[in-house]
């Protein structure tokens, strides 16, 4: 009985460093996916900065038109009295 238990200690032991193995040796690979992956991140993380960028820049341009399309209409709404007021004159008789 002793024949027969040696070889399967000796098969267990060695399925088990096999395993072993093939365990440690995917963690290479690994290694490289996540190279890939951070990769990957770092492009995506510059590509949010610059859309983030762009919107900060949009948003100040947006800012300004607002703030000029204020004026101007204050602008219209001086210039709109201005033209009632000089609907509403009496008009003038022309000389001669």
């Amino acid at each position: 009985m002793f024949l027969t238990k040696q070889p399967l200690a000796m098969a267990r032991t060695l399925g088990v460093a096999i395993v072993a193995t093939l365990g440690l040796a995917s963690c290479a690979t690994y290694d490289d996916e996540f190279a890939t992956i951070n990769s990957r991140l770092d492009q995506l993380d510059t590509k949010v900065q610059g859309a983030a960028q762009s919107a900060e820049s949009a948003n100040q341009s947006a800012q300004q038109a607002n703030q000029s399309a204020q004026q101007a209409n204050q602008r219209l709404d001086q210039i709109e009295s201005r033209v009632q007021q000089l609907e509403a004159a009496p008009r003038r008789k022309p000389r001669g």
